[in-house]
């Protein structure tokens, strides 16, 4: 973008050298997930595009949208988001930036510089913790805009670390303890089966089980329904993935899409056939899954990513609150409408 010291790059993948190792590792940062996103996640007409300042110091992906909007490069599937301004090596939300505040501004000064000549951002799933984000926003308010925080999702997780499954069931309510138990029991008795694929061995039939089940589900169509199944493909052949299907009689009844990194293991889809309701084939197939990642890999936390769906209260005991930002400049008559839809928000919120 000229006059802010940053460069616009159209696609992940002709990014600088500097700037892939600034994007870093972990499932929202790296370039597998930015080549899905692009691929099959973009709202009919928009295109991606990324910042990048001096010679990769700083990389922030954007999306140009049809109507001219430009906003964060995000998703209906996206966890998390920020500015890649420190390289890392895990993409985990819980972990501050190993670079000192001082150095993340000057990096994101440029960034900041670039969205006050666009006028107008819209930033989304965004991490208030995240000490990246913390120093694009505070560069943004240096270089004269309005920053508007607005709530957006919360993210349910729970540190498990040194839980056994015992320890962890016990702590789940008491209702959902003895569904539990009584369904793993019922499981028990030969008619189930667990199939779990997490490389590219299989992979072409657990997704086509995933999707006949997902079809069969209580769920909406996927407003992007190639995405699920590309990322699946881009994330077995590092042994991440995880693609649960719990069969009754040798018939998908639920599925599930896990995650799996540096000790997090992060549920993206969950979806069972609602003919097969009675026997509670979401809550069988959560159990199961939860019981391996306890006493096979001995993960460290559990994570049932955005939305505040009721169930998660069960599954998991700590709730985060992800936010979304308005960047915008003031002077600029383009954003008065946002600004004062904005006020009369608050001001709503302040009166329920």
């Amino acid at each position: 973008m000229p006059g802010t010291g940053c460069a616009e790059v159209a696609r992940a993948d002709d990014l600088p050298a500097a700037a892939r190792a600034r994007l870093g590792t972990g499932l929202f940062r790296d370039l597998d997930w930015w080549r899905c996103v692009e691929h099959a996640a973009l709202p009919p007409g928009a295109r991606p595009l990324y910042w990048v300042a001096g010679d990769g110091d700083a990389v922030l992906p954007l999306c140009r949208r049809a109507d001219g909007r430009l906003t964060s490069l995000t998703t209906p599937y996206s966890c998390a988001f920020a500015p890649a301004l420190a390289a890392r090596t895990n993409g985990s939300p819980a972990l501050a930036s190993p670079t000192p505040g001082a150095s993340l501004a000057i990096r994101a000064a440029p960034l900041a510089e670039a969205c006050r000549r666009a006028g107008l951002v819209r930033l989304e799933a965004l991490d208030p913790a995240e000490a990246e984000t913390d120093a694009l926003l505070a560069a943004c308010r240096g270089a004269g805009l309005l920053v508007l925080r607005f709530a957006q999702f919360g993210r349910w997780s729970e540190c498990v670390a040194g839980s056994d499954w015992d320890t962890y069931l016990a702590a789940r309510p008491g209702k959902l303890r003895e569904t539990i138990r009584r369904r793993l029991r019922a499981a028990g008795r030969g008619r189930t089966s667990l199939t779990l694929t997490d490389g590219p061995a299989g992979l072409a039939e657990a997704i086509a089980a995933y999707e006949h089940v997902y079809a069969r589900s209580w769920k909406p169509a996927e407003p992007f329904p190639a995405f699920n199944p590309l990322l699946m493909r881009s994330l077995a052949p590092s042994g991440r993935l995880r693609l649960a299907v719990w069969r009754v009689d040798g018939v998908p009844a639920a599925a599930q899409f896990w995650v799996v990194e540096d000790g997090r293991a992060l549920v993206l889809k969950l979806a069972h056939d609602e003919a097969l309701k009675a026997l509670s084939p979401g809550t069988v197939l959560t159990a199961l899954m939860i019981r391996r990642f306890l006493t096979e890999e001995r993960i460290g936390w559990l994570d049932f990513g955005r939305g505040d769906d009721p169930y998660k209260r069960g599954w998991a005991a700590e709730r985060r609150q992800f936010e979304g930002a308005l960047l915008l400049d003031p002077r600029r008559p383009a954003g008065w409408p946002l600004l004062a839809r904005h006020a009369l928000g608050r001001l709503r919120a302040r009166w329920h």
